[in-house]
């Protein structure tokens, strides 16, 4: 898929991939470069660890979008996968 940045450095992220990777107005993101390539994400969310119970939640900082279920399941499988 091929974009174009305007001559204010602005540039259109196509509707599929924002609501894929859940970019959402007001979304704070992350910018950066490596391997001379852009990569763009949601900014990490802030969050606190509370006890419930006998467990150890996360809870968010500053309240947004639930995460959904398959996004949850993919995380933890990546973090599985880094602690293997």
């Amino acid at each position: 898929m091929n974009i174009t940045i305007d001559s204010a450095g602005r540039l259109v992220v196509p509707k599929s991939i924002r609501e894929e990777v859940g970019l959402r107005p007001d979304v704070p993101l992350e910018i950066r470069c490596r391997d001379g390539c852009v990569e763009i994400e949601p900014a990490a969310r802030r969050v606190q660890r509370i006890k419930k119970g006998r467990v150890s939640v996360a809870v968010a900082v500053a309240p947004g979008e639930p995460l959904k279920n398959d996004r949850v399941r993919r995380i933890q499988g990546q973090l599985r996968g880094r602690r293997a």
